[in-house]
């Protein structure tokens, strides 16, 4: 796959890891990275006495939120797009939609892929008054001209954009940071101020709101701000059950951002993985009808970080998870797999995570552990337990 879609600055970024090894330079396909609401009286309606965001503005004749969770067909990160849809359709309490410029196959990066059934076109001709949020997740080409066009256009309609991950670089490319506070992926904060010098950049805050934008930092982000854009649009207390059934008791903004970094074992145990292909391994994830999807992202996204593995669905790809999404299968067979990962819809997501990074760990090592936690901007002990490693 070329990247003569990406930008110069970006390409710079992404081959920084290749010092080690020419062998890296496919990293920027795994490294790119994660009601009550009141009734209309006047020309918008706001949630007042939110927590963690200030009032997310909803248009008069939306009796619920509309929100658009934005994809790329070529490639969008897993978590980044997964996360926040599944949170407000679990919800019931807004209209959600996941969008992408065709409908069809939309390929996730670092692996896995759904089925599409709203174009921007459909939506636009569904919502002319626009959206209330707009979901924009890392995506391979950043400066997708149709996408950047519509947010813009959204924004101008009065919704509140937000961007996860490096889908700061979108909005950074459609104009929407200039002299406003926001934040990005560590990996990302040099890139972004060379990049946008006319955005103000912060650290150490997991999410940042800037009049009608929000942005966030790595990965798995996507979890504390989906639940905070929860509460600002229906309550602490619908925050509070949706977080509790993902298995989350702080969605607030802190973060250390001085935790995460690349030293020179995570570069040499990503190029050792990388180049040892006899031992790589596939990982099967089987596919079932109502499948908890935010499990199954967290855990493919985890896994398919390490440069020695990748996980691939195993199943009938008729069947939706939890939140109705379609999934593609990508394997017929489990004779197919080096080993299986079983998704058990009675346990949450977030022991589900740090079990498999607890798996990750013992299988694969410490560092490879750490290379995959750093990806993800995940805080979490070194030493992962099932139960007591998410902060």
């Amino acid at each position: 796959m070329g990247m003569n879609q990406t930008t110069t600055l970006q390409k710079k970024r992404y081959r920084s890891i290749a010092l080690v090894t020419k062998c890296l330079s496919m990293i920027p396909y795994l490294f790119l990275t994660f009601s009550a609401f009141t009734e209309p009286n006047d020309t918008k309606s706001a949630i007042a006495n939110v927590k963690n965001l200030n009032p997310i503005l909803i248009k008069e004749n939306h009796h619920k939120p509309v929100i658009a969770v934005l994809g790329e067909n070529q490639y969008t990160e897993l978590t980044d797009f997964v996360i926040p849809y599944a949170v407000f359709q679990r919800s019931n309490v807004a209209q959600v939609y996941m969008l992408a410029p065709t409908k069809g196959k939309l390929n996730f990066f670092p692996t896995l892929s759904i089925e599409i059934e709203t174009s921007l076109s459909d939506f636009d001709l569904l919502h002319p008054e626009g959206s209330d949020i707009v979901i924009v997740p890392a995506l391979h080409n950043s400066e997708n001209k149709t996408i950047i066009q519509w947010i813009q256009n959204q924004s101008k309609k009065g919704a509140t954009i937000v961007g996860v991950c490096d889908g700061v670089w979108t909005m950074g490319y459609a104009g929407l940071l200039k002299n406003q506070r926001a934040t990005g992926h560590w990996y990302s904060q040099d890139g972004l101020t060379k990049t946008f010098p006319d955005t103000i950049w912060q650290k150490n805050k997991r999410y940042i709101q800037d009049r009608n934008t929000i942005t966030t930092t790595g990965v798995t982000a996507s979890l504390p701000v989906s639940i905070a854009l929860l509460e600002a649009v229906a309550g602490t207390k619908k925050a509070n059950e949706v977080a509790d059934e993902i298995g989350i008791s702080d969605w607030g903004p802190h973060h250390k951002t001085e935790e995460f970094g690349f030293n020179w074992k995570h570069y040499l145990v990503a190029a050792k993985n990388m180049i040892f292909v006899w031992n790589h391994e596939t990982v099967g994830i089987n596919l079932y009808e109502g499948i908890d999807e935010i499990s199954l992202a967290l855990v493919a996204d985890s896994y398919s970080r390490t440069y020695k593995s990748k996980a691939k669905t195993i199943g009938n790809h008729n069947l939706r998870s939890k939140a109705g999404i379609r999934f593609h299968s990508e394997i017929e067979e489990e004779k197919q797999v080096d080993f299986e990962i079983e998704i058990p819809n009675q346990k949450k997501p977030i022991p589900i995570l740090n079990h498999s990074l607890s798996g990750i760990q013992k299988r694969y090592g410490k560092n490879t552990f750490e290379f995959v936690t750093n990806q993800l901007e995940f805080p979490i002990q070194t030493d992962c337990q099932e139960n007591d490693c998410a902060h």
